[in-house]
């Protein structure tokens, strides 16, 4: 049986350049484990820092090894391989901006070959934490209230700054949360409790993005369920995060020890089951496809659940909170790259039946 050729792709020019290395190495394991290693071909490409691509013998040495390559090898960060054009099916495994905000998936598009994950809308919508909360609301999903604010706003009129923070404390108690609306793994997110710390976290937050959102803090858990399908999904389990610091920040996410991963979540039933329907209404909300990790808030105080955000494109390493959720629902980690890889030619094939003409 012809092999099917599936480009890799990872690395890219974001913060979580690393993580998508370590993803990328899970899913090249998978993909060469027994059941998968007869079926799929890998051809991997990787997106240095600066944007160069490489691929051959450079790129699987970065995934043999896990090290990135910092040295550049291509002067024109815009010269794709030419081993492009042998890709049947692509596994974009990019974490961060210019990976899963609808830029690579638009390029994959304009290639014309079946990719993993989201379109350009899903994963546009997936990324700007604005835009996601504002569909939401749409759809009719509860969340924590925010205050939506660009960078030309922080980075005004002195006179004009100090009434910004008034509004935002009129419209938010303390604490609350800084964000950038474009950036993933909690990097540039800063928990303030007081008026200078808002005034140094907005500061902070505007030197990542354009786009800043602050929210307003809860008493909460956090828990998360995966998803997994086109237009007949799926829900896993759900789990539960937990951990000492005082929020899930970077280092917290990806230092050994500092969290742990509860699968089950020890909650309530008719919790679980409520979660697992509002991820579903989140993926369809945000036209998501193939995989996403929904985050939520469980009140257990008040029973309430809010929903926090959609990852259209979540960390893949063996450790990382989606395979392990579906690994607890009964789906292990090959056969979850083998679905995927299939749910991207399912789309793929659906895609073209609905643009040709009658």
């Amino acid at each position: 049986m012809t092999k099917l050729r599936v480009g890799l792709l990872f690395g890219g020019r974001s913060g979580e350049h690393e993580v998508s290395i370590n993803s990328a190495r899970a899913i090249a394991q998978a993909l060469s484990a027994e059941q998968n290693a007869s079926k799929y071909e890998i051809l991997p490409f990787y997106i240095q820092k600066n944007g160069c691509w490489l691929a051959g013998e450079l790129a699987q040495k970065i995934l043999a090894t896990g090290i990135p390559q910092l040295e550049p090898q291509n002067l024109n960060p815009w010269k794709i391989p030419d081993q492009v054009t042998e890709v049947e099916v692509w596994f974009p495994i990019l974490h961060g901006p210019n990976g899963e905000d609808g830029t690579i998936q638009g390029l994959l598009t304009l290639m014309q070959v079946p990719f993993v994950g989201s379109g350009v809308l899903g994963s546009a919508l997936g990324m700007d934490k604005i835009a996601m909360k504002m569909v939401f609301q749409q759809a009719g999903l509860p969340q924590v209230k925010y205050k939506a604010l660009t960078r030309a706003q922080v980075w005004s009129n002195p006179c004009v700054f100090p009434k910004l923070c008034d509004e935002i404390e009129a419209a938010l108690d303390y604490p609350c949360f800084v964000k950038p609306a474009n950036l993933g793994s909690s990097v540039g997110i800063t928990k303030v409790r007081s008026r200078s710390e808002l005034e140094t976290a907005l500061d902070n937050a505007a030197t990542y993005d354009r786009r800043i959102i602050v929210e307003a803090g809860v008493l909460a858990r956090e828990v998360e369920c995966a998803v997994l399908g086109n237009d007949q999904t799926q829900a896993s389990i759900v789990g539960e995060i937990t951990f000492n610091s005082d929020f899930y920040d970077y280092e917290t996410k990806y230092t050994a020890g500092q969290a742990d991963l509860l699968i089950p979540a020890p909650i309530p039933d008719t919790v679980s089951r409520q979660i697992q329907d509002m991820a579903l209404q989140a993926f369809a909300a945000v036209d998501a496809a193939g995989l996403a990790r929904v985050d939520f808030f469980y009140l257990e105080a008040t029973g309430e659940i809010l929903i926090n955000e959609i990852n259209t494109l979540p960390g893949f390493t063996a450790t990382s909170m989606y395979p392990q959720l579906w690994a607890n629902s009964g789906v292990s980690f090959p056969e979850l790259v083998d679905r995927l890889i299939q749910l991207a030619l399912e789309k793929s094939s659906s895609q073209k039946s609905s643009s040709e003409p009658n």
